[in-house]
């Protein structure tokens, strides 16, 4: 796969990069100018100083990283933020904070991780019938009965 091109927009800013050799998503850092405090229930937008460049025919997902969401609660507030391959501007990550203690985010942390995939953009038509499965209309909790 072809590198992906990131802008630095601040000073400070860090290229995204993976923990592991095999890891999935390459980590997301915060690029700020002073510590942001997040209160419980609450949701910060946290400035990463980038802006990439997704390949087409791809998005960009941002997931949470599993140690800030377990010990600190702190998570992405839209579950998974969608990066689109002609979106320019900077990457930020909208943390909740999930807990019951204000968390403090500091510049530098690791707020997030990044996850290139392919998408698929079919045309949606209307249709008057669907075709049959084995699960038909069968909704939440229906399988493996």
């Amino acid at each position: 796969m072809e590198p992906i091109r990131v802008k630095i927009l601040r000073e400070g800013a860090r290229l995204p990069a993976y923990g592991s050799a095999e890891a999935a998503g390459a980590d997301l850092y915060a690029c700020l100018e002073a510590p942001v405090v997040i209160e419980p229930g609450k949701t910060a937008f946290v400035p990463t100083g980038i802006a990439l460049e997704v390949p087409r025919n791809c998005a960009g997902l941002i997931y949470a990283r599993s140690g800030l969401a377990c010990k600190r609660g702190l998570a992405p507030a839209n579950k998974v933020g969608v990066v689109d391959s002609d979106y320019r501007g900077e990457i930020l990550v909208a943390l909740y904070n999930h807990g019951d203690v204000s968390q403090t985010v500091e510049h530098g942390e690791r707020i997030a991780q990044f996850v290139i995939t392919p998408v698929l953009t079919p045309a949606y038509e209307t249709a008057v019938e669907l075709s049959d499965t084995a699960r038909n209309t069968g909704g939440f909790g229906s399988t493996g009965k």
